[in-house]
């Protein structure tokens, strides 16, 4: 599936890139929020799977809007990275990991959602989603579709293997991602040339539209430049000056301040 092969679909705040795979629907809805959040939809015979959630009041709207418009039955919600919103279908299922339950409710991710609290008042909804399903590591069945589910230090991967596709929460080939550092990237590294070894079509993400292997071989690259720009810096303020002049135009330059602040914890 190439990454540019969709059908585009306007709504009024967001829109919505439909891949369709045959007997499966993948539909990546853009928030275009103040966080680009990404959200997605697979149907496989008129059930539906959320992966993620909208976290603003009006996306929340606008894609339940839209879900009930083109008569999509979403059985199931898979929260990893993304917990608020818990005000998203909330008498959908929640399916989460040990790992991305600790992380929503009391580690980063709960952390997160307190200061978007913070900066965005009354219309980010900052309800943490209760996980109704602890899922373990491996195979699970959810609307006729398989998924696998990986675990990390932070939540969880997905895999899906009908469509050859992959989610995760971080790529986006000319954006800045949250790198704590050198042992961190190669953590991201090694992870990224495990998709290369897999083939998958598409790297789906909760911050960009659908990305492809040769995303993932520029975002490989720029890794290893960061840790090679660090190595010759004595704080923060000298590296983030250093990769904003290797990387003109990249986006997400709030992730660049928190990745030179670990790179340079006090």
């Amino acid at each position: 599936m190439n990454k540019n092969n969709y059908v585009n679909i306007k709504l009024g705040k967001g829109e919505i890139n439909a891949y369709d795979f045959g007997g499966i629907v993948l539909y990546a809805y853009k928030t275009n929020d103040f966080i680009d959040d990404e959200v997605f939809i697979l149907v496989k015979n008129g059930k539906g799977v959320v992966i993620e959630l909208p976290c603003f009041f009006d996306n929340i709207e606008e894609l339940t809007a839209f879900l009930n418009e083109n008569k999509i039955d979403i059985v199931a919600k898979l929260v990893a990275y993304h917990a608020a919103g818990a005000s998203f279908l909330p008498d959908v299922k929640a399916y989460g990991t040990e790992s991305s339950d600790k992380y929503n409710t009391s580690g980063g991710g709960a952390g997160l959602v307190g200061n978007f609290k913070n900066a965005f008042g009354g219309i980010f909804d900052s309800g943490i989603v209760k996980t109704d399903e602890i899922i373990q590591d491996g195979e699970i069945e959810l609307a006729g579709i398989k998924f696998i589910v990986k675990s990390n230090s932070e939540a969880y991967d997905v895999e899906i293997p009908e469509i050859n596709c992959v989610y995760t929460h971080m790529l986006g080939h000319d954006r800045h991602s949250i790198v704590a550092g050198c042992p961190h990237a190669d953590g991201i590294i090694s992870v990224l040339n495990y998709y290369l070894r897999k083939g998958f079509d598409l790297v789906l993400t909760s911050h960009y539209t659908p990305e492809d292997l040769k995303d993932v071989k520029t975002k490989i690259d720029y890794l290893y430049a960061l840790k090679e720009i660090s190595e010759t810096c004595e704080n923060g303020e000298e590296m983030k000056k250093k990769v904003m002049e290797k990387f003109l135009g990249y986006g997400g330059l709030n992730y660049l301040d928190m990745t030179v602040n670990m790179f340079f914890a006090k």
